[in-house]
């Protein structure tokens, strides 16, 4: 085990709390153990360690995956995010199997503004995009549907559209939602062109979708 990940657990094992993982690892629906530590407290804990990492990204990301405790993937989650800048298209694969192992909304949906950004980086990612958007993974279609949360005006507005008409017949929750989410998400840039989208599209996506979609329309 690498130093980073010896001493993420170091840091982290004085503050567990066993009450507090009972409840957390329930909310999750028993998918996975915790240590019981909230997030600031997780955050205030392992920033010094996440600002001062020269290391791999994505080897620490792979060593803190593997370890039973959900709080350590939330690390490597953060981790990734300040190093996204030192990520680039040949991270992708690596990123695509973590999202892929332990997959929930919690992990996935912490990755997909990084691989948003490294796609925002480096324009010929958007083929693989496209082609995660008709993955048969639900979660790597999530990531389509959600990597562009944080474009706001330079959001791909046809490719958003695009994903959504794609995935709107989906019975899948997690797609229905995200679908909601994305669109939402845009309207706070494009109201209008969220509007009419939904206008056009409504026959076709969920209710999940269209109540998501228009919260604040």
């Amino acid at each position: 085990m690498s130093d980073f990940a010896a001493r993420v657990q170091d840091t982290l094992r004085p503050l567990a709390d066993a009450r507090r993982a009972k409840a957390m690892a329930a909310y999750m629906k028993g998918k996975f153990a915790f240590l019981g530590i909230q997030t600031p407290a997780r955050r205030q804990a392992t920033l010094p360690l996440i600002r001062a990492f020269t290391g791999d990204p994505l080897d620490a990301a792979r060593e803190l995956w593997a370890l039973t405790e959900r709080e350590y993937q939330y690390v490597a989650v953060d981790l990734l995010r300040r190093q996204n800048k030192r990520l680039a298209a040949r991270s992708l694969p690596a990123l695509e199997t973590l999202i892929q192992e332990k997959s929930w909304w919690d992990t996935v949906d912490g990755l997909a503004p990084t691989i948003g950004a490294i796609a925002a980086r480096e324009p010929q990612l958007l083929s693989r995009m496209d082609a995660l958007i008709c993955s048969p993974d639900f979660w790597l279609r999530r990531v389509a549907l959600l990597h562009q949360l944080d474009r706001k005006e330079k959001t791909d507005e046809a490719r958003l559209f695009e994903y959504c008409r794609r995935c709107a017949n989906e019975q899948e929750f997690f797609i229905r939602k995200a679908i909601g989410w994305a669109l939402r998400q845009y309207a706070r840039t494009n109201p209008a062109a969220v509007r009419q989208f939904l206008d056009t599209n409504r026959e076709k996506l969920s209710a999940l979708s269209f109540r998501e979609a228009a919260k604040h329309l």
